[in-house]
């Protein structure tokens, strides 16, 4: 496994030399979106409308944040479940999008998906959401804000810390661990 610090927005280049398993540190900008934020994304799509963000080369990171303490960028920012989004990430990876964060697997049809757009999903540690949030050094809403803590926000992250679980290749870090261990 390897280690990459990459820079956002993300290239084909940069999304080509991942695979399951490698370490990725993330700088730069990543936007946040859940289940009603996708929604509206692909009302928008469906309509032809323009989207509030251009989603190529970017990543979106599927979190809830709670509200920021005093002298905070951001509250507590770990992953949700992303199989939650799957059904709606297809039109979404069609615009460009090239990476989502988020905790868990990822359907067949995502799997086949990222390899067809070049794209990638990258797990976040689930429980770590207050380390996590010291990663992001400035959070902004961008979309949404009727929608809380689901709406769409970009945020600046310096070195936030992720595991690549499926790459553009077709191999799922969560299929490997249960054949590694299956053999044992």
């Amino acid at each position: 496994m390897a280690e990459y610090h990459l820079t956002t927005p993300l290239t084909d280049d940069d999304v080509l030399k991942l695979q399951a398993g490698d370490r990725v540190y993330l700088t730069g900008v990543i936007y946040t979106a859940r289940d009603a934020a996708h929604k509206r994304l692909l009302d928008l799509i469906e309509k032809g409308e323009p989207l509030p963000v251009d989603l190529a080369g970017q990543i979106i990171y599927y979190v809830g944040p709670t509200p920021a303490k005093p002298g905070k960028v951001i509250g507590s920012a770990g992953p949700t479940t992303s199989y939650r989004m799957d059904s709606l990430t297809v039109p979404l990876l069609e615009k460009g999008l090239k990476g989502m964060i988020g905790k868990g697997k990822r359907s067949a049809e995502i799997r086949e998906a990222l390899q067809k757009y070049n794209s990638v999903y990258f797990g976040a540690i689930g429980g770590a959401a207050a380390l996590i949030s010291k990663c992001v050094k400035k959070a902004e809403i961008i979309a949404y804000e009727d929608l809380g803590p689901e709406a769409i926000r970009r945020l600046e992250v310096e070195n936030f810390p992720v595991v690549v679980a499926n790459d553009c290749h077709g191999n799922d870090v969560y299929q490997e661990a249960v054949k590694k261990y299956k053999k044992q």
